[in-house]
């Protein structure tokens, strides 16, 4: 028979060693990026921190976009409950006067010996027991049950305008909650972005912001004046948009702003036509419908260029290969040449 061994007893000192170790490697491998975020970034080079930058604002203007939609919305429901308020508010007058004129054909009845039992309804502060007892008009005489059916009919136009009204009070206050989603999604990109950039130094900013100048001083300098581009344009509205565009020139670029003085890139090309006298859309996804569509070959200036697969920004054709737009809050309205993103289509909307 075998002989029985004790078991072997494990060292507690040893124990509480090697379980501490492992609580250390755990915290180790927490802090250095399991969640990403217990170490600091590695170093990135000002070219990195630039295509950082760009992409996060390439992001922020699709969001733009998005709360530009939301917002033109936002302002249509408005006016619609605007319009709505008013024809009940209209109705309501209306209505007034025909139960003053029951209320006077009433009195009459009155003092002839009794009230009709559909004039008393009529006269109702209830309209709902005035609608739900109507078949009382019916014992009314031929102008009494005439006056009674329109009141009735005035009563039932009025709650429908109420209830279009609170249907679209919903959606405004759905379109609401989308715009506040929008705006908190722009400005962390964009803070996001600042927080990049301040991780440059000031010479390497410098140096950034130097290059963007001269590609755009340069883009400039090849088209000799507005007048070049203008003469080329497919028409006077289109050579008007193109004037305004080249007037507004080195204007701060403000997310969610179409002018005078600020503008996001849809909000300039929609405020140049505006000029023009031509009623564009208020964004990017919504531009590019709004005219007929040309090839990159047919371009002329004028015309609406569009960039990124999700139809995300925009710009005003001047030839050349150039165009005018607002392109992030790093830079002002300028000339840049259609290469400097990727090209997703051409409207020609004049």
């Amino acid at each position: 028979m075998a002989a029985h061994r004790k078991p072997r007893q494990r060292s507690a000192g040893g124990n509480t060693a090697r379980t501490a170790w492992t609580i250390a490697l755990a915290g180790a491998a927490t802090a250095t990026g399991f969640d990403g975020t217990g170490h600091a970034e590695p170093q990135l080079t000002p070219a990195q921190v630039k295509a950082k930058v760009d992409k996060l604002y390439q992001e922020a203007e699709a969001a733009t976009e998005k709360y530009n939609g939301a917002k033109e919305q936002a302002d249509e429901g408005r006016q619609r409950i605007r319009n709505l308020q008013d024809q009940a508010a209209r109705k309501t007058e209306k209505l007034n006067s025909a139960r003053e004129a029951l209320g006077s054909m009433a009195a009459a009845q009155y003092r002839d010996g009794g009230l009709d039992p559909a004039l008393q309804l009529a006269l109702s502060e209830d309209p709902d027991r005035y609608l739900d007892g109507a078949e009382f008009a019916e014992r009314a005489g031929n102008r009494q049950a005439s006056s009674v059916a329109s009141v009735r009919k005035q009563l039932r136009e009025i709650e429908q305008l109420r209830g279009a009204a609170h249907v679209e009070l919903t959606s405004l206050k759905s379109r609401q909650a989308e715009l506040k989603r929008h705006k908190k999604t722009i400005t962390g990109k964009l803070d996001s972005a600042r927080d990049l950039l301040t991780r440059l130094t000031a010479e390497e900013q410098a140096r950034l912001d130097d290059r963007a100048t001269r590609s755009s001083t340069g883009a400039r300098d090849a088209l000799s004046s507005p007048g070049s581009a203008t003469a080329q344009a497919p028409n006077a509205r289109a050579a008007a948009a193109v004037s305004y565009a080249y007037a507004k020139l080195g204007s701060p670029y403000v997310w969610g702003a179409t002018g005078p003085n600020a503008f996001d890139c849809s909000g300039l090309t929609q405020a140049a036509y505006r000029e023009a006298g031509v009623s564009l859309p208020r964004t990017t996804y919504a531009q590019i419908d709004a005219g007929r569509r040309v090839s990159r070959s047919e371009l002329r200036p004028g015309d609406l260029v569009f960039f990124y697969s999700g139809i995300s920004h925009v710009g005003l054709y001047i030839g050349n290969g150039q165009m005018i737009h607002a392109p992030n809050p790093s830079a002002p309205v300028r000339v840049a040449p259609l290469d400097e993103m990727p090209f997703a289509g051409a409207t020609r909307v004049a």
